[in-house]
């Protein structure tokens, strides 16, 4: 039996890898759905898989937010666990179709859970701005506001795996420093930028290109833009990068965990519980490829 995955909106879904990636679940604002058949739809989601991993963004609306809580207390079930990121909405759909891929793995529902803020750290998710005005989850220098006036000024800017902002043709990006893939959001922004001297400097394997996100420009703060997310690929890497993470069970709830801190119950381990194994799966370059 599966984990289920489920998002809070449809453009966290991504268009499968492989014929075996299994699509999420939606689940919808308090304004789109009765909260009767929120529940109805929470709970057909645990009969068929057993657990449901619900990932949402940190800037999801309160009211949306406070929803699944809601749909959690009153089933009260320790079967869903409600995962709150602090992605841009490119990076998050990808980690969203990662959990997809891992989900019919042989990883217990709590290994799954606590595998996204693992994951979470080898997605590198920026994007190319006109402006930084508005730009509220990257952190904005008063020098860099004074640069968004100047006419034709554009900027590249990575808010993780951690936060970085420069004036294009005025320094670079640090990128991953491993093989990865890269997936660009087209807004409004005309520039090769991201596709001709980000991706070549990044050393990437391959680049798709897609419409942006309905939910991207507020997330970013303008619509002249072009999202990009640098990811591992190969679910046979990421497989290896969770298994190579020493599993815990969770003092409070009792699944199986990896991390510091459980997906579903969010109790804490001790430091001294929180070892790893898992230095040296990737590598400077192409990642590593488990064995057979």
């Amino acid at each position: 039996m599966s984990t289920a995955i489920a998002v809070t909106s449809h453009d966290l879904v991504l268009p499968p890898t492989d014929q075996q990636t299994p699509t999420a679940a939606l689940l919808q604002a308090p304004d789109a759905q009765p909260l009767e058949a929120a529940l109805a739809d929470m709970q057909v989601l645990v009969e068929q898989h057993g657990y449901v991993v619900a990932v949402y963004s940190a800037s999801l609306p309160v009211a949306h937010e406070r929803r699944l809580h809601t749909v959690r207390s009153i089933l009260e079930s320790d079967r869903i666990a409600l995962l709150k990121l602090d992605l841009p909405p490119l990076g998050l759909a990808v980690l969203v179709r990662q959990l997809r891929q891992l989900s019919i793995c042989d990883f217990t529902a709590g290994v799954v859970a606590s595998a996204a803020r693992l994951l979470s750290h080898y997605i590198h998710a920026g994007a190319l701005l006109n402006s930084v005005t508005k730009l509220d989850h990257v952190p904005v220098s008063l020098k860099a506001h004074a640069k968004s006036w100047v006419p034709g000024s554009q900027f590249g800017v990575l808010a993780n795996p951690d936060p970085q902002l420069i004036k294009i043709g005025n320094g670079e990006l640090t990128g991953p420093e491993f093989g990865t893939q890269l997936l660009v959001g087209k807004g409004q922004l005309q520039s090769d930028w991201v596709t001709a001297t980000l991706a070549p400097a990044w050393q990437v394997q391959g680049v798709q290109e897609m419409a942006l996100l309905a939910d991207s420009p507020r997330w970013w703060g303008t619509s002249k833009m072009i999202e990009f997310a640098a990811f591992l690929p190969d679910i046979s890497v990421l497989y290896q990068l969770v298994s190579s993470v020493r599993r815990e069970g969770c003092s409070w709830c009792g699944l199986e965990l990896i991390g510091d801190r459980c997906g579903f119950c969010s109790a804490p381990l001790s430091p001294a519980e929180n070892q790893t194994n898992g230095s040296g799966v990737l590598s400077q370059g192409a990642p590593m490829r488990p064995g057979p």
